[in-house]
């Protein structure tokens, strides 16, 4: 994410509101595209089942759909993003900027092959029509490669782009949307594949700027796995912080507020609405990141770290790493008391303003929209730290703490759903805290004592990490290479191999 903290450091440098509101723009964008995205397609499907009065029964199989295809690809796409994102990081460093492009295509060609499989399966037996599972496993595809392009895209410096096709994928969705109802074709079907243009477009689009920005080449787009033998607890961070972060959603449907819709599609409609809601309370901690964080705290980490690689004196490490620290405490607190503001508004004001929607809250839904923004705020600030141990590459502390997290949300939502219907969201508000606490302890430590850390816990000798996903790899490649009758990749991924071995060493 340094690269877009570089572009908003240049925009914030610029005096005005425009200025500011791009910066803005751009982080939220990029950091949250997909996902806003899918939040307001859900709003909108809503708004327009309203406005051509679709029967009740088929607003919530909608729901149900775009739901269950979306959490799906977010857990499946989340265990390559974070060590695809250290490979692309390490690609760029080393100037190998010819192998981003294929790797994109080849993790990309992997999760959808993994994918379309294990998604098909649960279609086929899901109670969907032939065309609704068609639908949702487009969908569910598109949904995969944007996902996997936000990784890329955040080395590339046309923000206004991006920002243009998440415009453009909104505006297309509700046209189609209001098209086909007007001509009369299947509701359900209908506004499913109006989303799937929407995404369709701006799937598109962020296709056509990685492109414009990554030479292609030859290169083996296999070369990541690599990767994901040597930064596994990445893999399993990323994972792991997902389901801890949904798996509250999923619990709740086979719990008492749990209604079936059709076949395997279930729902909570008391309790999606609400958590959907509350989940847009934490995007100013999202935002306030990449913002903040990024463009004050990551100055001084890489001062730091200069000093460190190219033999600073003592007296200016020491004097580094306490400035260092201190932007780094300032920032979190600020942070932190951010979204503590912004949560204790939208209390104080949700039960006005939601009145005022014609979303139907009762006092159920009320009290569980409250807990909820309280639990999503502590994630979203436990989430922060987290990423700041990932900084540090302390990807062992990152890993326990994600575990936490997943464990204790699940375990206590489980728990909440034989206690009171008052008391449900408790689960998910206190796994969040346990998160928080475990983030918050574990980075205290860590820089507690920084030096030894950085430098002396480091292995004094290298070691080659060859794992499944490497052998995979070579698999992979061996396999293209006698498909396509022809030895020119394996040979450029030969070069790319020894260059990153050569770097290991």
């Amino acid at each position: 994410m340094a690269g877009i903290g570089f572009e908003l450091k240049k925009l914030f440098h610029r005096k005005g509101l425009v200025a500011m509101v791009r910066a803005y723009g751009y982080a939220g964008v990029i950091c949250t595209g997909p996902m806003l995205l899918g939040i307001l397609l859900q709003f909108g499907v809503l708004a327009v089942s309203g406005w051509w009065h679709v029967p009740r029964a088929d607003q919530n199989l909608l729901v149900c759909m775009i739901t269950y295809t979306l959490l799906a690809s977010l857990v499946l796409t989340s265990f390559l993003s974070m060590p695809v994102t250290r490979f692309l990081a390490d690609m760029l460093f080393e100037h190998h900027e010819e192998t981003i492009l294929p790797s994109f295509w080849g993790s990309t060609t992997l999760m959808l092959a993994v994918g379309a499989v294990l998604y098909a399966v649960f279609l086929l037996f899901s109670g969907a029509t032939l065309m609704q599972g068609l639908l949702c496993l487009w969908l569910f595809l598109e949904m995969i490669v944007n996902w996997n392009a936000m990784s890329y895209l955040t080395a590339i410096k046309d923000y206004q782009g991006i920002m243009w096709s998440f415009v453009a994928a909104v505006v297309v969705a509700f046209l189609s949307a209001c098209a086909m109802m007007a001509l009369g074709l299947p509701q359900v079907e209908s506004l499913l594949a109006a989303v799937a243009f929407g995404y369709g477009v701006m799937m598109v689009w962020d296709v056509v700027l990685l492109h414009r920005y990554f030479p292609q080449s030859s290169e083996s787009p296999w070369t990541f796995l690599a990767w994901l033998d040597r930064f596994l607890p990445l893999a399993l961070t990323g994972l792991l912080t997902t389901l801890g972060l949904f798996s509250h959603l999923v619990i709740t449907w086979c719990g008492p507020l749990g209604v079936h819709v059709k076949g395997l599609f279930y729902g909570a409609p008391y309790c999606d609405v609400p958590a959907l809601l509350a989940f847009l309370t934490i995007l100013i901690t999202t935002v306030n990141f990449v913002v903040s964080v990024e463009v004050n705290f990551y100055p001084k980490y890489r001062a730091y770290y200069a000093l460190l690689n190219d033999g600073g004196t003592v007296k200016d490490i020491v004097v580094a790493e306490r400035e260092m620290l201190a932007v780094l405490n300032r920032e979190l607190y600020y942070t932190a008391l951010k979204q503590l503001f912004v949560t204790a508004a939208v209390i104080s004001l949700e039960k006005m303003v939601l009145g005022v929607l014609p979303l139907g809250f009762n006092d159920g839904m009320h009290g569980y929209f409250r807990v909820l923004c309280v639990g999503y705020a502590l994630y979203a600030v436990g989430n922060t730290v987290l990423m700041i141990l990932l900084y540090f590459t302390d990807y062992f502390g990152a890993v326990c703490c994600a575990a936490i997290f997943a464990g204790s949300a699940t375990v206590l939502t489980v728990i909440s759903q034989f206690v009171p219907v008052t008391l449900m969201g408790f689960g998910f508000l206190l796994g969040a805290s346990a998160f928080l606490l475990a983030a918050v302890v574990r980075l205290a430590v860590f820089t507690d004592n920084l030096p030894y850390r950085v430098l002396g816990a480091q292995p004094i000798v290298a070691t080659e990490k060859r794992g499944w996903f490497t052998k995979l790899g070579e698999a992979l490649d061996e396999f293209g290479e006698r498909l396509h009758g022809t030895f020119g990749r394996k040979e450029s991924w030969g070069k790319a191999w020894k260059a990153w071995k050569g770097t290991d060493e």
